[in-house]
């Protein structure tokens, strides 16, 4: 994985998202037509995401793409 404090920040992401709708991961999982499994590998930073599960989940969310993917990751300091 090139940038695991990314995935593990955009798992953080997507997770407050799913929260805000109201769902649990096997909704939004059944929605987005995709595992359970798969939504909780990304949430816990263990999994990243191809464009067509993002673009599922994203269609899934009612959201656009590009606020599923906008998301702030941490800074890390530099010894």
């Amino acid at each position: 994985m090139k940038n695991p404090l990314e995935v593990k920040a955009f798992g953080v992401h997507l997770r407050q998202l799913r929260d805000a709708k109201k769902l649990s991961q096997q909704e939004l999982a059944d929605l987005a037509d995709v595992a359970k499994i798969t939504i909780q590998r990304i949430e816990n930073g263990k999994y990243s995401a191809t464009i067509d599960v993002l673009i599922s989940i994203a269609r899934a969310l009612k959201i656009p793409l590009s606020d599923l993917i906008n998301f702030l990751t941490p800074k890390v300091k530099k010894k």
